[in-house]
């Protein structure tokens, strides 16, 4: 089987769905700007791009996945209401997705969430609930949730139609920059990189895709490597998208077929890249979404174009204040802290 072929036990999403997200996603936004970025490029030979995701409705990729994900599932059967766990984002796009398709929706969020982010996801109109410590424990409440009420779960580590919405960044990239050499990518829970990296797989198979976790959740990572489904005691990191501490063996095994490498990134490395692209670049991340540029601080050069997916612009107030101070680094105070 080559990858980007429909096999839901390895989690690669098909060419067809990729297709079709790409229709069913254009009526509600338009493509993210692809922008070179000439003051944050090492070697001019070199040429580096920011994919904006931030740009989106909710402010990061994650709708193009939860859009498609819950009108796939409509197109299926009923859905009285739907039900997400998140750090955040997935949450903010879920409630956009329930508000453009007409169903309820009610999210789970980990204790101490971004506090940007749980507004927007109430401000469009979903249920907020905080319970547990992390990512983990808000996927539980929602499953027993429910299960309760017979609530639809769109849970994006694992949903097999989803992947084909962030897909299509991939299908945007290609058709604006066709001699992209690399495209790197944040990993949290394993959607976007999976739907990137089945696209350019079948369109460009020569361009490398790379992936990028924090040292302080590295699970995916860790799991790439060794090749078989790691966890991690913790994931406390600012990065609230990458925040992933448990894995599944199917998105592990896609990866393995899919991604070239990852890179492991510090929280000093993120913070330092959320303050290089609002000063240099007039671009606002948070940290999962500067993770692209702190790795690719950290790669060999590549003849030709690269490209860093920036995949979310919902920076925490505290960290946003770090920056228009003009910290250098995060203070202390927070840098073994998860912003969730």
């Amino acid at each position: 089987m080559r990858p980007g072929d429909d096999d839901r036990t390895t989690g690669i999403v098909s060419w067809s769905r990729i297709l079709e997200a790409r229709e069913v996603l254009e009526p509600h936004f338009q493509p993210t700007p692809l922008v070179a970025a000439a003051e944050l490029e090492r070697d001019p030979v070199c040429a580096l791009y920011l994919k904006l995701e931030g740009r989106l409705p909710t402010g990061s990729f994650k709708v193009r996945g939860a859009l498609y994900g819950l009108w796939a599932r409509l197109r299926d059967s009923p859905v009285p209401e739907v039900v997400a766990a998140s750090t955040g984002n997935h949450g903010l796009a879920t409630a956009f997705a329930g508000r453009e398709l007409g169903i309820p929706v009610r999210i789970f969020v980990p204790e101490s969430s971004n506090p940007a982010k749980c507004e927007g996801i109430t401000r469009l109109g979903a249920s907020l609930s905080e319970v547990g410590r992390d990512i983990t424990a808000a996927r539980e409440a929602a499953d027993a949730y429910a299960s309760e009420s017979g609530a639809f779960v769109l849970d994006d580590a694992t949903d097999p139609n989803l992947p084909a919405g962030p897909a299509t960044i991939a299908l945007e990239i290609l058709d604006e920059l066709p001699d992209a050499s690399r495209i790197v990518v944040p990993v949290g829970d394993t959607a976007l990189i999976r739907g990137v990296a089945a696209a350019v797989r079948h369109l460009k198979p020569d361009v490398q895709v790379i992936g990028v976790q924090a040292e302080q959740a590295p699970a995916y990572a860790r799991s790439w490597r060794s090749g078989r489904a790691v966890s991690t005691e913790t994931c406390d990191t600012i990065a609230d998208g990458l925040a992933t501490r448990t894995t599944d063996p199917s998105n592990v095994e896609a990866i393995q077929a899919l991604v070239d490498d990852f890179v492991l990134v510090s929280e000093r490395e993120l913070f330092e890249a959320v303050r290089q692209l609002q000063v240099e670049e007039d671009v606002v991340a948070e940290p999962a979404g500067a993770a692209a540029l702190a790795a690719y601080r950290k790669l060999d050069a590549l003849p030709g174009p690269t490209v860093l997916i920036v995949s979310g612009g919902n920076i925490a107030p505290e960290l946003q204040a770090a920056v228009d101070a003009g910290l250098a680094e995060l203070p202390s105070d927070h840098a073994e802290r998860p912003e969730r």
